[in-house]
Parts: C-alpha cells; sequence; structure tokens
C-alpha cells in the first residue's frame, strides 16, 4: 500500500459553501482521489446557537478518529461536541470504517480520507482548519500535514496528535500485540470486521510510509501540539518525546498524569484545554 496520490485533495459530492449553508449540520458522502467514499458530517458549531452568523473566520475542528472508530462512535461524537464550543466540526469514518468504503490500510491511505474532510472543510467557507487525530488518526494528522504544503487547498493550519505513535511495527506492549493480530492474519480480519465494523485491507505496506516522526519537521511553521497519557497502554511516553523533539521550537509537549489511550480517555477538560489551544493558534 502507499498514499498513491497523496499530494492531491479529493472532491465531495456535496459542496455547499454559502452563510446559510453553515449554519445547518450536514451530512454526505465524499470521494477520495484514489475513488474511495468517506462518510462525513459537518456540525457548524456553538457559533450558530448564540445569535451570531458564522464567519470564515470561525476555525474548523476535522476530527481523525482512532483504529475501530467512526463518525457515529460516541466516544468520537463526544469528542465534536467538546470541539463545537470553539468552532465548526468536520467528522468523518476512515476507509473501512463504519459506512465509509474501501479498507483500511491502517494509516497509510488514509492520508486521503483526511484531505478530502480538509478540503470540504475549506469548501463550506473556513478559512482556519485545525486537524485534531487520536491514535491512528493521531498518525495520520501528521502525516497529512507532512505532505500537504501550505499552498494546497487541503492543508491544516494548525495540528493536534493526542496518543500517536512514533514509528510504525511498534508490539512492545500487549494491546499493540493484538493490535498486531486483527491487522496481520486472516482471522484477526474476519474479528475486525464482524466484531468491530472495521475492514482491513490484507497487503503489507509498500511502500512503507513516511513514519509520525520523519513527517513531524515537515510541519513547521505550522502549530503543533502533541498529548499523550503517561498510562498510555498502547505506546509509552517514548513516543511522544521522540515527536515532541523532532518537532523543535514550534511543537509543544503535553503529557498527561493519570491519562490512558486516545479519545476514551480524553476527559472533558482536556478536550477543552486541547479546544482553546487550537482556536488561538489557528488564527
Amino acid at each position: 500500500m502507499s498514499t498513491g496520490q497523496a499530494g492531491h485533495a479529493a472532491r465531495s459530492t456535496v459542496r455547499p459553501n454559502s452563510e446559510m449553508d453553515r449554519r445547518v449540520p450536514l451530512r454526505t458522502f465524499l470521494h477520495t482521489t484514489d475513488g474511495v467514499t468517506i462518510d462525513s458530517v459537518y456540525d457548524p458549531g456553538a457559533v450558530v446557537y448564540d445569535g451570531s452568523p458564522p464567519s470564515s473566520v470561525d476555525p474548523v475542528f476535522v476530527i481523525a478518529h482512532g483504529f475501530t472508530g467512526g463518525v457515529d462512535r460516541p466516544h468520537v461524537r463526544r469528542v465534536a461536541e467538546a470541539f463545537a464550543r470553539y468552532g465548526a466540526v468536520v467528522t468523518f469514518s476512515f476507509r473501512g470504517h463504519g459506512a465509509s468504503g474501501g479498507r483500511s490500510t491502517v494509516g497509510d491511505r488514509e492520508v486521503l480520507d483526511l484531505a478530502a474532510a480538509v478540503e470540504w472543510a475549506r469548501g463550506l467557507g473556513h478559512a482556519r482548519v485545525v486537524t485534531v487525530g487520536f491514535s491512528m488518526g493521531g498518525s495520520v494528522v501528521l502525516r497529512h500535514a507532512a505532505l500537504y504544503g501550505p499552498r494546497h487547498e487541503a492543508r491544516t493550519d494548525a495540528v493536534v496528535s493526542v496518543s500517536s505513535p512514533a514509528r510504525w511495527y511498534y508490539r512492545g506492549t500487549a494491546p499493540m500485540r493484538r493490535v498486531h493480530w486483527l491487522v496481520t492474519r486472516p482471522e484477526g480480519r474476519l474479528v475486525s470486521r464482524y466484531g468491530f465494523r472495521t475492514r482491513i485491507h490484507h497487503r503489507d505496506w509498500d511502500p512503507v510510509p513516511l513514519s509520525p516522526v520523519e513527517a513531524v519537521p515537515r510541519i513547521a511553521p505550522r502549530p503543533l501540539l502533541v498529548v499523550h497519557g503517561d498510562q498510555d497502554g498502547y505506546f509509552p511516553v517514548d513516543h511522544p518525546r521522540m515527536l515532541a523533539e523532532a518537532a523543535g521550537d514550534h511543537g509543544e509537549l503535553w503529557l498527561e498524569p493519570g491519562m490512558g489511550h486516545a479519545e476514551h480517555a480524553a476527559d472533558d477538560e482536556l478536550l477543552r484545554r486541547i479546544g482553546r489551544w487550537a482556536a488561538a493558534q489557528a488564527g
């Protein structure tokens, strides 16, 4: 697997861009450049409920969920509701997840899915985009920002990566060994398909995509926030520290005491802090 046309964004089946369109929730299927349909939802956020008209300067948060997640999963909806206090929100299901088409490549071609969602958000009239990813999605937002430069329509203005691995093929924890069994074994892929509604591609990566830690230096000068729990059962704290070191001065690391892994472990207070940071940095 490879990202193929990773420098090109997709066109959605619906591209509304008026002030009225930004006042109402929308749901549609986007089309990626490699022909995969992506189930996507737009929430205009709190700005439309206080009597103020939506503005192009209001940020839009594009949320990249973790492996086996999806746009309708309760933990993804909770994250979306938290960020809706600070701007509009786009959520979507990665390929192979939920109602989206295709099969999961576990972080490789998923950059095309995120690019389609970001371009849709800009097509709705938002000039400021923040990408926020969790676990697998955390690695995707890093690679996406590295691959889509500041002149691209699918670019992001700020990046938040939560519970991301720094390097590929990590098997140092029991949860990650279980993930590798799901991904690499036929019986594991069956469990994933029928137990988690996640369809996984059977082919190995070829070529191996840019790793998260290799992607991070290419994000500058856009601001980057790396968030990780010190009790993460999937990726120990050397992963976020590697990412922060690679980011240099343009990155910030929040190592959260007592926090576990990804969306399920991100409490409301942490989501509020991330929302405030992102809204300030995306200006």
